[in-house]
């Protein structure tokens, strides 16, 4: 697998939309346009993975302070089960040695319609070294969990700072 890291003029951008979309509910979802700006313009590792010359996936992390935080991963659906995430995930924990890494994921505890594959998705993180931190959020009407991996602490308030920084560079609507 190869992985490159990527700016807002990367061609791979319209690749990258195509999953984003298919990966991320709308309400997951920061505007397309926003995610591309902020690629420049925010202290962001956006990168973009292929395997055999295919496009296979994408993360978002934006390193920040103690923390790093994976804000958004996705594989290609028809791609899943193969181990390419798994791939992903060592490669970005790799990246990371020696920081401790945060992720949120809509949270398993909330009754939903797709409360399975939350339950699979923590489950994959748990193998991965990742712990619950029992910090919640809830954004849009979802909950979100958050989980760490590596040394210390995570708090709710942590959370709060990680999003009040992206907000100094992002603004939702109706803020």
């Amino acid at each position: 697998m190869t992985e490159r890291r990527i700016g807002s003029a990367d061609a791979v951008w319209d690749e990258i939309r195509t999953l984003y979309q298919a990966a991320f509910p709308p309400e997951e979802r920061i505007p397309y346009g926003d995610l591309i700006r902020l690629a420049d313009e925010m202290p962001l590792d956006v990168t973009a993975y292929h395997e055999d010359g295919e496009f296979v996936g994408f993360t978002v992390v934006r390193p920040r302070g103690a923390f790093v935080w994976f804000w958004y991963f996705a594989v290609r659906e028809e791609l899943r089960g193969r181990g390419i995430g798994q791939e992903i995930l060592a490669s970005l924990i790799a990246r990371y040695e020696g920081r401790t890494c945060i992720l949120d994921m809509e949270s398993p505890r909330q009754p939903c319609a797709n409360s399975e594959q939350r339950r699979r998705r923590r489950a994959f993180y748990l193998r991965n070294g990742f712990a619950d931190t029992d910090a919640y959020r809830t954004f849009d009407g979802i909950e979100y969990t958050v989980m760490i991996r590596g040394e210390g602490t995570f708090t709710a308030r942590d959370y709060d700072r990680i999003i009040e920084d992206l907000r100094r560079f992002w603004k939702p609507e109706g803020d």
